[in-house]
C-alpha cells in the first residue's frame, strides 16, 4: 500500500534535504551550534542532576514487537581470573549482546526508510549486512549536547499519564510549553512526557506499547518551524500505537528521520525529570545524550542527563 496523499503533503513541507549541502549526514543537530550550547549551559543553576535512562537489564522493556531487538543478554567471560599467572591481579570481564534500540536510545536517521530513500535523498539500498548504514550512521552524529526543554504534556493537562489512544498534537506541544514557561528555540532538544513509561515501571511491559499515547503525523510541522534539532519521549513506538490514520504504520519515523534528518529518542524515562522540573518551576536544562558511536548503526543505547 503506498503512502497516503496526505503524508506526501506534510512531507513536502518539512523536508530538509539539501539545507545542509548534498554531504550531509547528520540534518538538524547542524542546528546545535556552539553558540546553542553556551546558551545551554547557562540553564544550569542549581547543578542537580537528573538520570533519564531506564535500566539495561535481561527481562527489558522489550517484549518481540519487534524480530530480533532483543533485551541485552549479559555474561560474565572471566571471573577474578588471574590472567597473567597465579598471584597476579585478578580480572573480571562481561560482554553483552542486545538490540541498539533495545532500552533508552536514539534513532539514527538510517533507522527507518521510505519510497526507497533515507535521509538527504540517498537510495536505501545504501545499508546493507556489510556496510551497515554507509550513510547517516549514529557514529555520525557525534556528539549530541544542548538544551533540553521538557514538554510535560501530561502535568500540563492536570493527568498523571495520557490515555492510551491520545494522539499528541501541536496544540498539546503549545499548551505544555505554555505550562512550562520555557519557549522552545533553534537547536534545542524536546523531551515529551505523555506518562506512559509508568505503565513498564509497574511491570506491565506489553501494556507499555499498546495502546500506547505519543505523537500525532501533525508534530512534524510543529518541530520543524521552530528548528528543534532531535526528540525524544518517554513510549515504546514513540508516535501513537496503533496508528491515528489507520494502515498508516509508522508515518512520524518517517518524517522526522528521513525527510526532516531529526534524531528521535525513545525509552526515556522523564519521572524524576517532571517531578525536578514541577519543584524547581522551570522546565529547561542543559541535556547531554551522548551516542555510542557504533560505526553505520542505525540507532545506540544512550544514557540521558538532564543538568538543572
Amino acid at each position: 500500500m503506498s503512502l497516503p496523499a496526505e503524508f506526501h503533503d506534510i512531507a513536502k513541507r518539512v523536508n530538509n534535504w539539501g539545507r545542509w549541502g548534498a554531504e550531509d549526514e547528520i540534518g538538524t543537530l547542524n542546528l546545535v551550534t556552539d553558540e546553542v550550547v553556551r546558551a545551554a549551559a547557562a540553564e544550569i543553576r542549581t547543578g542537580r542532576r537528573i538520570p533519564l535512562a531506564l535500566p539495561l537489564k535481561e527481562d527489558g522493556v522489550q517484549a518481540g514487537l519487534i524480530p530480533g531487538r532483543i533485551n541485552p543478554l549479559h555474561t560474565m567471560v572471566q571471573i577474578n581470573q588471574e590472567i597473567f599467572g597465579p598471584g597476579t591481579v585478578a580480572c573480571s570481564d562481561d560482554a553483552v549482546t542486545m538490540g541498539l534500540q533495545a532500552g533508552t536510545h536514539w534513532d539514527a536517521l538510517t533507522h527507518v526508510s521510505h519510497s526507497g530513500k533515507i535521509y538527504n535523498g540517498r537510495p536505501a539500498s545504501s545499508i546493507t549486512p556489510h556496510t551497515r548504514a554507509q550513510y547517516s550512521g549514529i557514529d555520525k552524529a557525534g556528539h549530541i549536547v544542548s538544551r533540553g526543554v521538557l514538554l510535560d504534556v501530561a502535568r500540563a493537562k492536570g493527568l498523571d499519564r495520557l490515555p492510551g489512544g491520545h494522539a499528541v498534537t501541536p496544540e498539546d506541544l503549545a499548551e505544555a510549553e505554555e505550562f512550562g514557561g520555557a519557549t522552545v528555540r533553534a537547536g534545542d532538544i524536546v523531551l515529551v512526557r505523555t506518562g506512559q513509561i509508568q505503565v513498564y515501571l509497574a511491570g506491565d511491559k506489553h501494556g507499555y506499547g499498546f495502546p500506547s499515547p505519543g505523537l500525532s503525523v501533525r508534530t512534524p510541522e510543529w518541530f520543524h518551524a521552530r528548528d528543534v534539532a532531535a526528540v525524544a519521549n518517554d513510549t515504546l513506538t514513540f508516535e501513537i500505537f496503533p496508528p491515528e490514520l489507520e494502515n498508516l504504520w509508522l508515518p512520524v519515523h518517517a518524517l522526522d528521520l528521513v525527510e526532516m534528518g531529526m534524531h528521535q529518542g525513545q525509552n526515556w524515562n522523564l519521572e524524576k525529570l517532571s517531578t525536578a522540573c514541577a519543584e524547581e518551576n522551570r522546565y529547561a536544562f542543559l541535556l547531554s545524550a551522548m551516542p555510542e558511536p557504533f560505526v553505520g548503526g542505525t540507532g545506540t543505547p544512550v544514557a540521558p542527563v538532564a543538568v538543572l
